[in-house]
């Protein structure tokens, strides 16, 4: 078992939840569905390193026709989740953008909800044309994927998230467009266009969409290239391509060449990588400062039962004035 695995992966997966509760409060679907995903992938990840970290047996065929799913999924749903974020960076800073009714926000919540969720479920099921046999288990890894490498897996499984991420590249550059144009008054820009926005928040996550956005294409790319060096193979008919759709493939790490041993390791780490960006870019800032100063003083109150240290004690301590009233003495009506 490669033990760095499932430890790489649950610690970013605690990670993505951590500016979790201001983005909920927030209302940020975007952000939502990018810690959500990366989270139930990096459990993924987890879990099947634990699993087949020694063994490419078929121990569990349910979790990996759910997981390997799950896993197409996610590679539309977070540049999906950027274009969103994207789409709604730029509408917040163009002057277009006025004070949005409580309508308007639900109809664009339910558009980002049907971009971060509900592509990435039609984009599973249309997996299944491109699909040639059930899933592969690899040695360390566990069960990943299959593509049946065609004219149709370009279109299908490569060319949405290549499209989302360029669409998101598109609204960043006008966004930063619209922020040249009023950057003297783009603080009370934002204060007017009630989008909860602070300038230092707008930047945080207009940062993270772009280094994200870059990320997502360079690896889409790669893994792209990678899986069709060998070339496409001929899409005859669909009995053809479907022809051995229940077998599972499994590939031991004796058999696996160094490189492409290699390259599954840099594929799989891209999951991680990602979380630990999303992580740094709102983990410092001064929402996440909040929350953990919330978290702790209410673990110090309800679960180590301590008072706070600015808290007073049974009894309010004696002013000058309650004392000298106390004390009977004469200058007492004076200070009163």
């Amino acid at each position: 078992m490669f033990i760095q695995l499932p430890a790489t992966a649950f610690v970013c997966a605690a990670l993505v939840l951590v500016p979790l509760p201001w983005h909920w409060r927030a209302g940020n679907i975007s952000t939502l569905a990018i810690s959500l995903w990366l989270f139930v992938s990096n459990v993924i990840f987890g879990i099947n390193a634990i699993i087949w970290g020694n063994t490419v047996q078929n121990i569990a065929p349910v979790w990996c026709d759910i997981t390997t799913k799950l896993e197409i999924g996610s590679t539309v749903a977070l540049p999906a989740a950027m274009f969103t974020l994207c789409m709604h960076l730029e509408r917040v800073a163009s002057i277009r953008h006025g004070n949005p009714t409580h309508s308007e926000k639900r109809r664009r919540q339910i558009m980002e909800c049907a971009l971060c969720f509900g592509m990435p479920l039609m984009y599973m099921a249309l997996h299944y044309v491109v699909q040639g046999h059930r899933f592969d288990i690899v040695e360390g890894f566990g069960c990943r994927p299959t593509v049946y490498v065609s004219i149709a897996s370009i279109f299908l499984i490569w060319v949405p998230p290549l499209v989302f991420s360029l669409g998101a590249g598109i609204f960043a550059a006008s966004a930063f467009s619209h922020f040249w144009q009023r950057r003297a008054t783009f603080a009370k820009h934002l204060k007017k266009s009630d989008s909860a926005l602070t300038t230092s928040r707008y930047f945080r996550l207009m940062s993270m969409a772009i280094v994200e956005m870059f990320f997502g294409l360079l690896v889409t790319s790669l893994n792209m290239w990678w899986t069709m060096r060998p070339g496409l193979r001929p899409w005859i008919s669909w009995e053809n391509v479907h022809s051995n759709w229940l077998e599972v493939a499994h590939f031991p790490l004796a058999i696996i060449p160094p490189t492409e041993l290699a390259w599954t390791f840099a594929l799989w780490f891209m999951i991680p990588i990602a979380s630990i960006f999303f992580f740094l870019f709102f983990a410092f800032g001064h929402d996440a400062v909040k929350e953990y100063g919330a978290t702790f003083t209410w673990i110090r109150r309800h679960i180590l039962r301590l008072q706070d240290r600015s808290s007073p004690g049974p009894y309010p301590p004696l002013t000058a004035a309650r004392y000298l009233f106390c004390s009977g003495s004469s200058q007492s009506a004076d200070i009163f």
